[in-house]
């Protein structure tokens, strides 16, 4: 089976649905670079979601057999709806896109300018659990700078949706190319995934890195240079 250009091999015995989307996840398979959402996905309010997935939330904690009388849990559905709606999701909605307002390169500094150690704080889109890393992003003006800080939201912006880790990367590449007018882009991400340390193999000393370079990044000085800035 091919997915995404990499040929998975798929056990000799035929699976079901179930199995067969479970073994995708555990591949680390993305399907684009793109986030997928459908075409209705903003059509309900922040209020609405919220209001509906505290009551899904809520029938799963029944399910699970927890007593939502409990003073501890009662707000539980509530707080949960909220948090993804309003934080650790709220990546999806186009309407938290950070604006982004450019200077003249005034120095004229050509060289990389290098923000490294970004906090990341993602969740895995195949469980739906903490994905937490480093960002470190470079970039060459070609003429226009941004504010440090804002190096640092777009990062969290793309961030804060269910995501894989190699497409959150190129997002962010991307979105860096697309806002400062310049090819000249590195991101490398350095992540632990939750869904690996506290379920599955539960490996915690294993961490997962990717990168994406372009532009005069793609010279093997220029990206050992950075590499040097970043160690």
């Amino acid at each position: 089976m091919m997915q995404n250009g990499t040929l998975i091999k798929m056990p000799e015995n035929k699976l079901s649905r179930e199995e067969l989307e479970e073994l995708l996840g555990e591949q680390h398979i993305g399907t684009s670079h793109d986030t997928p959402l459908r075409h209705d996905a903003f059509d309900k309010t922040d209020e609405e979601k919220i209001r509906i997935i505290s009551g899904h939330f809520r029938e799963i904690m029944n399910t699970l057999g927890l007593d939502l009388e409990d003073d501890s849990l009662k707000g539980t559905p509530g707080r949960v709806a909220k948090m993804f709606i309003k934080e650790i999701f709220s990546g999806l909605d186009p309407k938290n896109k950070p604006q982004v307002a450019l200077f003249d390169n005034k120095y004229n500094y050509n060289q990389m300018l290098v923000e490294k150690n970004i906090t990341i704080y993602s969740n895995c889109e195949h469980h739906f659990v903490p994905i937490i890393g480093k960002a470190h992003i470079a970039y060459i003006s070609s003429g226009k700078v941004i504010g440090l800080s804002k190096l640092n939201r777009i990062v969290q912006y793309y961030a804060q949706r269910p995501q894989v880790q190699e497409r959150l990367t190129i997002q962010i590449a991307n979105e860096l190319k697309s806002v400062l007018h310049t090819k000249d882009v590195a991101v490398v991400i350095d992540a632990v995934h939750l869904c690996v340390s506290s379920r599955g193999v539960k490996d915690n000393n294993s961490s997962t890195l990717t990168a994406e370079y372009s532009g005069a990044f793609l010279d093997p000085a220029k990206k050992d240079e950075f590499l040097k800035y970043i160690a």
